[in-house]
């Protein structure tokens, strides 16, 4: 899924896999072996933070785009998951995860 959304972004923000290679300080060559999936890139968050995208979105575990900020609405949040500490997470996970924060918080 990485290499596919790094092309995806790199088309959408209009540039070249040189522009972008440039910026992270590496060959145009050793850019393009992240895209062809024939490498992995070290630093997900710094490419991350250039495409302005989560690292949960570069890898593929969601499809929102822009990182979950803590004061967006729950159910939006864990909607997205699709995965927990390598494990993939089913529509009764994120229901026992809402029941169990909204117990928590239901007196304050």
């Amino acid at each position: 899924m990485l290499p596919e959304r790094l092309k995806t972004l790199r088309l959408e923000t209009k540039l070249t896999q040189k522009q972008v290679a440039q910026h992270f300080g590496i060959s145009q060559q050793s850019y393009a072996l992240w895209e062809n999936g024939k490498r992995n890139p070290k630093h997900l968050q710094t490419i991350a933070n250039f495409f302005n995208v989560s690292t949960d979105y570069l890898l593929g575990d969601t499809d929102i785009k822009t990182p979950v900020r803590l004061d967006d609405d729950l159910d939006i949040a864990l909607d997205s998951f699709k995965s927990f500490d390598g494990k993939t997470m089913t529509e009764n996970d994120r229901e026992t995860i809402r029941d169990v924060l909204k117990e928590m918080f239901k007196d304050k």
